[in-house]
């Protein structure tokens, strides 16, 4: 499917910027700024940069903006620029909702919970997992969570809903794939557990289940539900394609209104999630000694950087292959059960870079998608792609954006240098080395079909 030759419109497909009805909430169009993390947040509270950001990307065009990463509870915060729910936070988040709803778009959260991603100090408790072990990337001991605690985070995502719609938010997307909470539950490779929570595969979905009901009960009629969910986690003893299949048909189940499709895991693949090669030399750079020592010297010696975090050859719609696998996997469960209910919708993200990349996904038969990268270094992406079909936004995939959001910011290198930020010599070296790499990459794939 992938290798068709498809013909590419002079002018803009309607479908695109055509209105969508996910759920209870319609879109202006099939394009959503996906939950890639700002780390704008300051003490895991909303800053103006947070609100700057998003209102930009709204006025840029987008159908619904979503604010990354929010934790249901302080035991599940991973970094300090990261939000986790709390009422004394309502008012400041209101007033970026208002903002976003001021431009036109819908404003979405992602809801999660990092399990063991993380440290005492930024959650101020033993972390916590499916099962008792040590993390080697984070590095910390984390323990298992007894049922009751498991019950008592079940309730708080329902109660994260509720809070959701406090700020103002249209729609919540729940958190269950790259190897965060939820995901430790789904994977053999995570959970090692013998009570209901562990062993078969119906056991080790249940908490997901459980998730899953309450965050319906909670969210009513006013509020859409999306889930990202891993299609395969890319690593050892991980849950697999078809286990991947399994995992969406039950999340299905529940009547969510869109499944978002993803792959691999902060932890053992992540430029498998994000897609080309990992800035070593900047991710050492800009990272904290504190939470990351051993992690930034490791990245310092040739050789091992790259067994810890391989790099993958980048190209666009990174993710397609495996989505059309789920589109077809899932067509009969993505169908209506009532006239007057709207099939579930397949929401496609991974390497978009330009307007014949959105329509491909619309000629492929996804009725949305989500895009992070592009946004970074062009906010009004959606706004020159409604004016030219053929736009590409020029990022090239060095992934410095990447690089240095665990630590500052989530910015593009254009961005910085724009803003007077000095970025040094060996960092520009490596950006322009993989830059080329990546655009060398899509060459040879386009020549290839």
């Amino acid at each position: 499917m992938m290798n068709k030759e498809i013909q590419r419109p002079t002018t803009n497909d309607q479908r695109l910027f055509s209105p969508y009805q996910l759920g209870p909430i319609t879109l202006r169009n099939r394009i959503i700024r996906s939950a890639a993390f700002e780390n704008m947040a300051r003490h895991n509270a909303p800053t103006q940069q947070l609100q700057d950001y998003h209102v930009s990307v709204a006025r840029g065009g987008v159908g619904m903006t979503t604010v990354a990463y929010c934790a249901v509870d302080l035991s599940g915060v991973s970094f300090d620029g990261q939000l986790y729910v709390r009422p004394e936070i309502i008012p400041d988040m209101r007033r970026m909702t208002d903002a976003i709803h001021a431009e036109g778009a819908k404003a979405s959260i992602q809801l999660g919970h990092c399990g063991n991603m993380t440290h005492f100090y930024t959650c101020h408790c033993m972390p916590v997992s499916a099962d008792t072990w040590f993390n080697l990337y984070s590095p910390t001991i984390h323990r298992r969570l007894r049922v009751d605690e498991i019950h008592t985070l079940v309730r708080k995502f329902g109660e994260a809903v509720d809070w959701a719609r406090d700020c103002g938010f249209d729609c919540v997307e729940i958190h269950a794939g790259h190897a965060y909470l939820i995901s430790q539950f789904l994977s053999p490779r995570t959970n090692h557990r013998h009570d209901q929570y562990g062993g078969s595969f119906e056991n080790r979905v249940r908490f997901l289940n459980e998730v899953l009901d309450e965050v319906m009960l909670h969210a009513k009629d006013d509020l859409a539900v999306v889930v990202k969910t891993n299609m395969w986690d890319d690593c050892w003893r991980g849950v697999s394609i078809e286990e991947g299949i399994l995992v969406a048909k039950e999340i299905i189940k529940h009547g969510v209104h869109g499944l978002v499709l993803s792959g691999g895991t902060v932890s053992r693949s992540p430029m498998t999630i994000l897609g080309g090669a990992m800035p070593y030399k900047t991710l050492a750079h800009y990272m904290n000694m504190r939470s990351f020592w051993w992690l930034k010297a490791a990245l310092n010696i040739p050789g091992v950087a790259a067994v810890m975090t391989p790099t993958v050859p980048f190209r666009e719609l990174y993710f397609m292959d495996q989505a059309k696998i789920f589109q077809e996997a899932l067509k009969e469960e993505l169908q209506p059960t009532t006239n007057d209910k709207r099939p579930i919708a397949l929401i496609y993200v991974g390497g978009v870079q330009s307007g014949d990349n959105c329509q491909q996904i619309m000629d492929e038969g996804f009725p949305l998608f989500q895009i992070a990268h592009v946004l970074i270094k062009d906010p009004d992406f959606v706004k020159h792609v409604e004016a030219d079909p053929h736009y590409h936004a020029g990022c090239h995939r060095s992934n410095y954006c990447v690089g240095r959001m665990y630590s500052k910011d989530m910015k593009c290198h254009e961005c910085v240098e724009r803003d007077g930020e000095q970025i040094a010599p060996r960092i520009k070296r490596e950006i322009a080395k993989l830059e080329a790499e990546a655009k060398e990459s899509v060459e040879q794939q386009k020549m290839a079909k």
